[in-house]
């Protein structure tokens, strides 16, 4: 599925990845786990394309992730939640879900896919029309998440899930993700 190999990445001259290789395969749950600038949120920003890397090679089923834009990653099944999970603050949470449908592979299915993120995580139907940086942190990390779905992503990055969030929010994300992982059969790669 998603696989990396010999990737060094980072940031004019400044390395944070040096030879980065790993495998998440079809249904897995992967997680990297590092402290502050060891690199974990250099990782995701290259899998999605956000950051270039210096060499190495990505691939996506097959096909190999240098030649695509942020864009087309998120169109071969590549969702980014990223750290501080980057909503519009000045818009609904309704308006946030459906930007993730924005990918030409999830237009067709943006309704129904809204629907399961309505399902997957009630809350954020009972606050569809409030503004998404009116929310707390965990509610804020959820429709991140659900904005992500909105794609119908093959695999999840998600990057530091439960910072800032108390533990009990934690726990509520995380078994949302093994939700998915388990049953919808969604493949992340975690940053912790």
């Amino acid at each position: 599925m998603l696989d990396l190999k010999g990737i060094n990445a980072g940031y004019g001259s400044f390395q944070a990845l040096f030879d980065i290789s790993l495998t998440v395969n079809a249904g897995e749950a992967v997680s990297v786990i590092g402290p502050n600038g060891a690199g974990k949120t250099t990782l995701m920003r290259v899998i999605s394309g956000m950051t270039a890397p210096f060499s190495g090679e990505m691939e996506m089923e097959g096909k190999s992730l240098s030649s695509f834009p942020p864009h087309q990653i998120v169109e071969l099944g590549i969702a980014h939640v990223p750290e501080n999970r980057r909503l519009f603050p000045g818009m609904t949470v309704e308006d946030n879900l459906k930007l993730g449908a924005f990918a030409k592979t999830a237009r067709g299915d943006s309704a129904k896919n809204l629907e399961f993120v309505y399902e997957l995580f009630p809350r954020m139907k009972e606050r569809r029309s409030q503004l998404a940086g009116t929310m707390s942190g965990g509610e804020q990390q959820m429709c991140a998440i659900g904005r992500a779905l909105m794609s119908t992503p093959e695999t999840i990055l998600l990057d530091e899930p439960s910072m800032g969030l108390a533990p009990q929010l934690v726990e509520e994300i995380f078994e949302i993700v093994k939700q998915l992982n388990e049953k919808e059969n969604v493949s992340f790669l975690l940053a912790e």
